[in-house]
């Protein structure tokens, strides 16, 4: 075993038999090790998770996703898989929350739902059933890559025992983990069930994780009905049962479903409050599976699919299908919230609404024909027994057209937002000025010594929507500077070449004659 130093120059390197190309094929081995080693990852995760509940047999690939940031630059990450968990989980929550609070408004809902499925919760819970230690969130880099057993002697390894007795966790190093990636992990192990359909083990992982949820069906006992007047007497159930595509067998949750706090009475106790919260989390998931089921391939990003998602499930996309639908004639409200409904109707009365998105037009929505589209959505899914599909029948057709690939477009504030981050501009919001009614917002964006501004200010008689007028407006600015410094380089390049051609031809002309000569 003993060893010499001999000098290059008297050494030759034997290469037969082995081929180029063998050699050449060890130079993959350290990625398959680390692709076998993110299998064998996931495959320990799954084993924990069966040792405590029997969902169905999840691939190991969807864990293996589920458990992988976009930091790995991997063909694949947890992405697609943490929108559809968020979406399931602020679902499930929302409908337990909604059936054991019933004598709690909307606003104490929202704040529970809050504590419950927070990133700084869900962060604990993650931390609490050992998850970090199977996030995969570094880059891979072959250079990096130790021989299993070469240094086996400069690391310790620490042998944990988790809480199942098949289950060991061998420790390396010491990694730092951001608390959104964790919470993000929780989710995306969420969407995994989901997106093999498998609801029952999503709920059972919830239920594992520390949150107690249940698809048990409680009677609704809200104090909303009525004994003075009939509901009949109140809505004109027959007409919006043609609208709804849905019959209601408890007409008292459609009058709450349309009530407005502003339109209690003596004989109507409640508003659709509540409701809305429901039905905002049911539209929440059944729109986000609808595209994650038509889109959910390699022609379309997580990125994209997540925008497709926010285009539909928006206060304005929402509003102006209540105003297509002509919902705004049955809410029960004062004349204040009437007048604003009136302001919305005069907005868009000379617009086509065929297959126009909130965002795209410049006109104010009242938040009452939002929250309306909700609140009937939440109203469906009580009197139908807890059953989202029933929602999604009656509610997509008053969507329709939902958004398709070829119709999607960013909303402006949105669009601004990521171009600024994207490309390093510094964007300001000016604090909005309120002015006989009507709200003035300026943004300025400056980037390589050009700034741009809308001037003058964007006005509309909301915040929001000045907002986004004003966005529209720097957008368009940004656009059509980029357009022409893109149009002078290829100008310029144009002009090089030609250049470059023509003192060719001369020099190829110059040694043509003297050739000649």
């Amino acid at each position: 075993m003993s060893s010499v130093d001999l000098p290059p120059e008297v050494c030759s390197v034997i290469m037969s038999p082995i081929s180029i190309g063998t050699i050449y094929s060890f130079s993959f081995i350290p990625s398959i090790m680390h692709w076998l080693e993110g299998l064998l990852v996931a495959f320990n995760l799954k084993r924990m998770l069966l040792d405590h509940f029997t969902p169905n047999d999840i691939p190991i690939s969807k864990v293996l996703q589920a458990i992988t940031a976009k930091g790995c630059e991997e063909a694949y990450d947890y992405d697609y898989l943490e929108t559809l968990g968020d979406s399931y989980l602020k679902y499930i929550v929302s409908q337990q929350l909604f059936k054991t609070n019933q004598n709690d408004r909307e606003g104490a809902l929202s704040d529970k739902r809050k504590n419950i499925i927070s990133n700084d919760v869900l962060f604990k819970y993650g931390c609490t059933r050992p998850l970090p230690g199977f996030i995969r969130k570094d880059k891979f880099d072959p250079k990096q890559w130790d021989v299993p057993g070469d240094k086996s002697n400069s690391i310790l390894l620490l042998k944990q025992k988790l809480d199942s007795s098949r289950t060991r966790v061998y420790v390396r190093k010491t990694r730092e983990i951001d608390l959104g990636i964790i919470a993000d992990v929780v989710e995306a192990l969420i969407g995994a069930f989901i997106s093999t359909e498998d609801e029952k083990a999503a709920l059972s992982f919830i239920n594992w994780i520390g949150i107690n949820v249940d698809t048990n069906i409680m009677p609704y006992e809200n104090e909303r009905h009525i004994s003075i007047i009939a509901p009949e007497e109140l809505v004109k159930a027959k007409l919006l049962k043609s609208r709804l595509n849905y019959s209601f067998k408890d007409p008292y949750l459609l009058v709450e479903a349309l009530t407005h706090s502003s339109g209690k009475r003596p004989e109507i106790r409640t508003c659709y409050e509540r409701l809305e919260f429901l039905g905002d989390a049911v539209l929440d998931y059944v729109i986000t599976m609808h595209f994650y089921k038509e889109y959910s391939n390699d022609k379309f990003s997580a990125e994209f699919f997540t925008n497709m998602r926010s285009i539909s499930v928006n206060n304005e996309c929402y509003a102006l299908s209540a105003i297509k639908a002509k919902l705004d004639e049955h809410i029960l409200c004062d004349s204040v919230v009437k007048n604003n409904i009136a302001q919305t109707m005069e907005g868009v009365k000379n617009l086509s609404l065929e297959s126009t998105f909130g965002w795209e037009l410049e006109t104010y929505f009242c938040q009452v024909l939002a929250d309306v589209i909700e609140s009937i959505a939440g109203a469906i899914f009580v009197d139908s027994g807890y059953k989202k599909e029933v929602v999604f029948q009656s509610i997509k057709p008053l969507l329709e057209p939902l958004v398709t690939p070829e119709t999607a477009r960013r909303h402006p504030i949105s669009e601004l937002h990521e171009l600024c981050q994207k490309k390093g501009y510094k964007m300001k919001v000016y604090p909005p000025v309120r002015v006989n009614g009507e709200t003035s917002v300026t943004i300025e964006v400056k980037t390589n010594g050009i700034t741009y501004k809308n001037n003058p200010p964007a006005k509309a008689s909301n915040n929001d929507t000045a907002r986004k007028l004003a966005a529209k407006d720097v957008l368009k600015q940004i656009k059509v500077t980029e357009s022409k410094l893109l149009m002078n380089r290829r100008r310029f390049l144009f002009s090089l070449l030609s250049a470059v051609f023509l003192f060719c031809w001369c020099v190829d002309e110059i040694i043509y004659h003297v050739t000649r000569k």
